[in-house]
C-alpha cells in the first residue's frame, strides 16, 4: 500500500528551549479553556512556564468581530521562564479577526495555524478584509498552515449524538490536538480533565476527547507537518508543585493568613473586573472559616469589612481602580480608627470604566496617597502570580501586627496569569499573634505600643475594656473627639510614623547584580518578569546593570536611597507615566528615568532590552 502519510518516527524532531504560543479566537471559541489545557499539559511536561490570558472586556461582542477576539499566550521552556513571551512563535487563529488582531503581534517567520473554515466571505468583511489573506500572498513572510478544523472536526465527530451546534463547539479541542503533536503536549491531563467535567454527559466526554484525539492524530499523519518540537523539562529545586494563577495564590495567601493568625478570615467585595475572581474563589473555602459577602455597592462592601474589623476578624475588601475610588473616605475611617484592614486592588487600566480587561499600574499613586486629608497606608506589590501569595500573608500580618489598612497591589496581568508554583512547607510559614487582651485598669483605646505605636485590638463586649472610636479626630490615648490643633497635629505624625517604622523589620534589599555601578533598574508589580529576563539577556552580553524590585512601596526599604546613590543612573519602567518615579524623587531627590508604557499590554522584554542598552 502507499504511504501517503510519515510517521512520528519518520518525521523530523527538533529540540528548542522555548516556545512561544497564542490562541486566538472568539470568547465561544473556547480560547481560554484551550489555553488553560494547554497550559496544565505543558505542566505535567515539566517544562517551566508563563501565561497571559486577554479576553474582551465586552460581554457580548458580535462573534467574529475585531473587540470580540479572545487572546491567550503560554510561553514554556527548559529554563526559568518569567514572562509570557513577547512575539508568539505561532499563533492559532480560529478566525478572521483573530488573525486581523494579532498579525503585527507575530514575527517574521512565525507560524499561522488557521482555521480555513471560518475564512468564508461574510467574516473577512466583518474582520476588515477585502481579499482571503489565506490565499491572496499577503502572508509570504510567514510558515502559513491554514486547516480546514471545523469541517475535520465535523468529520471525527459524524457519529456522535450531539447536535451540529454541539458538535462544532468541540472543535477547540481538535486544534488542540493538533499542537499537543507539534510540541509533544501529553494528552492524558486534558482527557481526565474532559472526563471530570463532564461526568454526568458521557456523550460530551466522548466527543470531545475524540476531537482531541483526532486533531493529535491528523497532526500524526499528515504531510502538512513534516516535524515537531521537544523542549526538556526545566531544573527545578524538588518538591511538590502545582500551577496556580495569581487570583488562586492570592487566595490561598489569604486563607494561610487566617490559618497562621488563628483568626477568621472576612471578605467583604463587590463585583469588579478583574477582582471578581478572588471573591468566587474565596467562597469556596467557607470550610476554613472564611467568610464572602457580596456586598450592594463598594462603599457597603469596606465598612462591613471594617467592621468586622472592629468585632476581630481579619478583614479584607478586595475590588479593581475605580473601586478603590468610591472606598476611599472609609479606608480614612480605617486609618482613624487604626484597625487592620487588608484593600486588594486587582489594577486595570483607566480612567473610569477604561479599559477593565486590560492591565495597567496605574493606580500606584491612588494607593499611596489617594485619600482626603494626610492618611498614610502601607503598601504592597505582588511580582508574579505565585509570588501573591506571599504578599497576601504579608499584607495581612503588616495590617495586624501594626492596626493599619494595607493596600494589597496586584494588577489583570498577575491575576489572570500563571505559573508552577512550588508548595511551601508549613513549618516555614511564620505564624503571627493576634492578641485581643489588654488590662482593663490601664487601658484606652490609642494607648501604643512602644517599638510598632500600634493601638491594642481589643473586641467589642470584653469586661472592663468599654471604649468608643470613630472618624472624628481622636485625643492622644483617651480617644475623646479632639478639635485641638496640636493634637491634631501630633496624631497625624504619630500615625505616619506608624506607617515609616514597618521600613524597620524590613530584610535588607536584594540587588541583582553589582552593588554599585553604571545604571540601576527599579521596579515594581508585574514587571518583575519582564525585567528580569531583559536583565539577564544584557547580562549574557557581557554588560553591567543591577536590578532592585519592590514589594514594599509604602514605607520604601530602609537602605533604598543608599542602593540608588550607589548608580550613575536610575531607570524605572512602569505601566504608567511615572507613578513610582514620582515617589522615588519625592523621597531621595534625586534624578530618575522612566521607561512608559500605557497600552493594556504588559511590557515586552525587548522593549527593557533596548532602553538598557541605551544607557549603557
Amino acid at each position: 500500500m502507499a504511504d501517503s502519510a510519515k510517521s512520528t518516527e519518520e518525521k523530523r524532531v527538533e529540540t528548542v528551549d522555548r516556545v512561544t504560543i497564542r490562541f486566538a479566537g472568539d470568547s465561544g471559541d473556547g480560547i481560554q479553556l484551550s489555553g488553560n489545557q494547554f497550559t496544565l499539559a505543558t505542566a505535567y511536561a515539566g517544562n517551566d512556564l508563563g501565561t497571559l490570558p486577554d479576553f474582551p472586556a465586552e460581554i457580548r461582542a458580535p462573534a467574529g468581530s475585531l473587540p470580540g477576539v479572545s487572546n491567550f499566550q503560554i510561553s514554556f521552556g527548559e529554563f526559568k521562564i518569567h514572562t509570557p513571551g513577547d512575539a508568539p512563535d505561532v499563533l492559532v487563529a480560529m478566525n478572521p479577526a483573530a488573525l486581523k488582531v494579532n498579525l503585527n503581534d507575530l514575527d517574521e517567520g512565525g507560524t499561522i495555524i488557521a482555521n480555513e473554515d471560518s475564512f468564508v466571505p461574510f467574516n473577512l468583511k466583518k474582520a476588515g478584509y477585502e481579499e482571503n489573506p489565506l490565499k491572496d500572498g499577503s502572508l509570504k513572510a510567514y510558515r502559513l498552515i491554514p486547516l480546514p478544523i471545523t469541517s475535520l472536526n465535523a468529520k471525527a465527530l459524524e457519529n456522535s449524538p450531539l447536535n451540529k451546534k454541539e458538535r462544532e463547539r468541540c472543535k477547540n479541542f481538535y486544534a488542540l490536538g493538533v499542537v499537543y503533536w507539534m510540541y509533544d503536549r501529553p494528552l492524558e491531563p486534558t482527557l481526565e480533565w474532559i472526563a471530570k467535567k463532564f461526568k454526568k454527559q458521557p456523550e460530551f466526554i466522548e466527543a470531545n476527547q475524540a476531537a482531541l484525539r483526532a486533531g493529535f492524530n491528523f497532526a500524526n499523519t499528515t504531510e502538512i507537518f513534516t516535524s515537531h518540537y521537544k523542549v526538556r523539562k526545566a531544573p527545578v529545586p524538588p518538591g511538590e508543585y502545582r500551577n496556580i494563577t495569581g487570583t488562586e495564590a492570592t487566595v490561598l495567601g489569604f486563607v494561610a493568613a487566617s490559618e497562621l493568625s488563628k483568626t477568621d478570615v472576612f471578605y467583604g467585595s463587590y463585583p469588579i473586573t478583574p477582582a471578581s475572581d478572588v471573591l468566587q474563589e474565596l467562597a469556596r473555602h467557607k470550610n476554613f472559616g472564611v467568610k464572602t459577602f457580596q456586598a450592594e455597592d463598594e462603599i457597603a462592601a469596606v465598612c462591613a469589612s471594617i467592621g468586622a474589623s472592629f468585632a476581630g476578624s481579619l478583614a479584607i475588601t478586595g475590588t479593581s481602580g475605580p473601586g478603590v475610588a468610591l472606598k476611599s473616605e472609609a479606608i480614612g475611617l480605617a486609618v482613624m480608627t487604626e484597625l487592620p484592614l487588608v484593600i486588594l486592588n486587582v489594577q486595570r487600566a483607566g480612567p473610569s470604566t477604561g479599559m477593565p480587561t486590560k492591565t495597567e499600574q496605574a493606580d500606584l499613586l491612588q494607593a499611596a496617597v489617594g485619600r482626603n486629608g494626610e492618611c498614610p497606608v502601607a503598601v504592597l506589590a505582588a511580582a508574579t502570580p505565585a509570588d501573591c501569595f506571599e504578599t497576601a500573608i504579608e499584607a495581612c500580618r503588616i495590617a495586624v501586627k501594626y492596626m493599619t489598612p494595607v493596600v494589597m497591589l496586584t494588577d489583570g496581568y498577575l491575576t489572570n496569569g500563571s505559573e508552577p508554583w512550588r508548595l511551601p512547607n508549613l513549618e516555614d510559614l511564620q505564624p503571627f499573634t493576634v492578641n485581643h487582651s489588654a488590662d482593663p485598669e490601664s487601658f484606652h483605646p490609642y494607648t501604643r505600643d512602644e517599638k510598632t505605636l500600634a493601638r491594642a485590638w481589643v473586641v467589642p463586649g470584653m469586661p472592663g475594656l468599654e471604649h468608643r472610636i470613630g472618624g472624628l479626630e481622636k485625643w492622644d490615648v483617651t480617644g475623646n473627639v479632639s478639635y485641638d490643633p496640636a493634637n491634631h497635629e501630633h496624631m497625624v505624625r504619630t500615625r505616619a510614623e506608624k506607617i515609616r517604622r514597618i521600613a524597620n523589620e524590613l530584610p535588607p534589599t536584594t540587588v541583582h547584580g553589582e552593588p554599585q555601578g553604571e545604571l540601576l533598574i527599579i521596579g515594581w508589580g508585574s514587571t518583575y518578569g519582564s525585567i528580569m529576563t531583559a536583565v539577564e539577556r544584557v547580562w549574557a552580553k557581557g554588560k553591567k546593570v543591577s536590578y532592585v524590585h519592590l514589594r514594599h512601596i509604602s514605607p520604601f526599604p530602609n537602605d533604598l536611597g543608599q542602593i540608588i546613590k550607589n548608580f550613575d543612573t536610575v531607570l524605572v519602567p512602569e505601566l504608567n507615566m511615572g507613578q513610582l518615579r514620582l515617589l522615588l524623587r519625592g523621597e531621595y531627590g534625586l534624578p530618575i528615568t522612566g521607561l512608559n508604557k500605557i497600552q493594556g499590554r504588559p511590557f515586552r522584554i525587548g522593549e527593557i532590552e533596548r532602553k538598557i542598552e541605551e544607557l549603557i
